[in-house]
C-alpha cells in the first residue's frame, strides 16, 4: 500500500464512522465501500468490517444509552435470533465469485436507505412492538450480517421506522446495540480467517474511534446532516457497482 493511500483510507473510515456513528450505525457498509474502492482483498474485508464496527457501535450504543435513547423491549426480541445466526453468518467463507456480488448489493441498498431517507421528518408516534415477527426479522438480518461482515443496523434501522415500532433517536440507541452484538457474534464466527486482518489495522481503529465518538456525541442528541448522508450514498453506490462489476 503506497504512502497517499495508507493515508486517504483512514481518513475515509474517520469520515464514514461519523456519518454512521451520529445515527447509531457502527459503520461497516461504509468501511467495505472504502475497502473496496482501493482494492482491499475480500478475505480480508469481513473481518475488518467487524472489527470497525464494534469499536465504533459500542461507543455509539455508550452515548446513545446516556441520552436515554435505548429500549430492551425493543432490542432483545431482535438479538434473540440474530446472535446465533450472525455466528453462523461469519462461519461461512463465500468464494470471492459469491461474496464480492452479495456486498455489492447490500452497499447500494444502503446507498437508497441513506439517499431516501435524508433530512426525512420524523413518522407518527411509535406503536407496541410485534414480538414473533421481530424475532424472524433478527434471525434474517443475522445470517445476512455475519454473512456480509456488517452488522445490520441498515437493515434494522429502516424496519423500525417503517414498522413504526421506534422513533428516530430510539431507533439508533437499539441499532448500536444490535450492531455490536452481531459484530462480536459474526467476528467470533469468522475467527478462522481472523489472521488476515491487515498490519496497519489499528491506524484504521484509530480513525473509527476517533470518527465515532465525534458522530456519537453528535447523533445522540441530532440527526446526521442530509446533505452528508446523500454524498456518502454516491459513494456507496460506486462502491457496490465496483464489487458487483470489477
Amino acid at each position: 500500500m503506497d504512502l497517499s493511500t495508507s493515508l486517504t483510507l483512514p481518513t475515509l473510515i474517520f469520515l464514514a464512522a461519523i456519518l454512521y456513528a451520529s445515527v447509531g450505525h457502527g459503520g461497516a457498509s461504509g468501511y467495505l465501500a472504502v475497502m473496496a474502492l482501493f482494492g482491499v482483498a475480500p478475505a480480508v474485508m469481513k473481518p475488518t468490517a467487524l472489527t470497525l464496527n464494534i469499536l465504533v457501535s459500542l461507543i455509539a450504543l455508550i452515548k446513545f444509552y446516556r441520552a436515554g435513547c435505548f429500549s430492551w423491549r425493543l432490542f432483545l426480541p431482535f438479538a434473540l435470533t440474530s446472535v446465533p445466526l450472525a455466528f453462523v453468518g461469519g462461519s461461512i467463507v463465500l468464494p470471492t465469485t459469491l461474496y464480492k456480488p452479495i456486498v455489492g448489493v447490500v452497499l447500494i441498498y444502503a446507498a437508497a436507505r441513506l439517499f431516501f431517507s435524508a433530512g426525512k421528518p420524523q413518522a407518527a408516534e411509535p406503536r407496541a412492538i410485534n414480538i414473533p415477527l421481530a424475532v424472524f426479522f433478527g434471525a434474517v438480518i443475522g445470517l445476512l450480517s455475519g454473512l456480509t461482515g456488517v452488522g445490520g443496523g441498515i437493515f434494522l434501522s429502516p424496519l423500525l421506522v417503517f414498522l413504526r415500532w421506534a422513533d428516530v433517536r430510539q431507533t439508533g440507541g437499539v441499532a448500536a446495540a444490535f450492531i455490536l452484538v452481531n459484530s462480536i457474534s459474526g467476528l467470533l464466527g469468522h475467527f478462522s480467517v481472523v489472521s488476515e486482518l491487515p498490519s496497519f489495522i489499528p491506524v484504521w481503529a484509530v480513525a473509527a474511534v476517533a470518527g465515532g465518538w465525534l458522530g456519537a456525541e453528535f447523533g445522540s442528541r441530532r440527526l446526521g446532516n442530509p446533505a452528508l448522508r446523500r454524498l456518502l450514498a454516491a459513494v456507496l453506490v460506486i462502491a457496490g457497482l465496483k464489487m458487483i462489476l470489477g
